[in-house]
């Protein structure tokens, strides 16, 4: 899981680079968002602890390639709280934007450019990676590329944008 957040921060640089770059993280509790989340923090060069959000709601990452933000809506009892946090003076080019239960800020979030779902099988976890944007298209193949010369396995990348 870290392995694959790794190989997505570093795609995920390339684009924030003219842009800000949204992932939402879909799966349920325990699944393992926090720990691609992790992954994907390595992957753009933080090297400290990596936490939760839960109560904060967003914990800010200052890196030399990048701002990360890692959200997780989990506690938001109304989409409209994301309003009075500022929250599209995040969304800014330079930034990553990776969130957690993005479902509890429907219709205040930007949409995102990819969507990650976690699900938990008897064999372990499945991730698939779905592209929403034209960008989100361009951190798939930035992805496909890199999991092509990885040893990581079990991952499937969606075609179609089905978000």
């Amino acid at each position: 899981m870290v392995a694959f957040g790794e190989v997505l921060g570093g795609a995920l640089l390339a684009i924030s680079q003219q842009a800000v770059a949204v992932v939402y993280f879909q799966g349920q509790l325990g699944a393992g968002k926090t720990t691609v989340c992790r992954g994907v923090l390595q992957g753009c060069g933080h090297s400290g602890a990596v936490k939760s959000p839960t109560y904060t709601l967003v914990e800010p990452y200052e890196l030399p390639a990048a701002t990360v933000f890692h959200f997780d809506l989990y506690r938001l009892g109304d989409p409209e709280e994301l309003e009075y946090m500022g929250i599209r003076d995040y969304f800014e080019t330079g930034n990553i934007c990776l969130i957690e239960w993005p479902d509890k800020g429907r219709g205040i979030l930007q949409v995102a450019d990819l969507e990650l779902t976690i699900s938990v099988t008897p064999m372990g976890r499945h991730l698939s990676l779905t592209a929403c944007t034209g960008q989100g298209e361009t951190v798939v193949a930035g992805v496909r590329s890199s999991l092509a010369e990885s040893s990581i396995g079990g991952i499937t990348i969606s075609e179609e944008a089905q978000c």
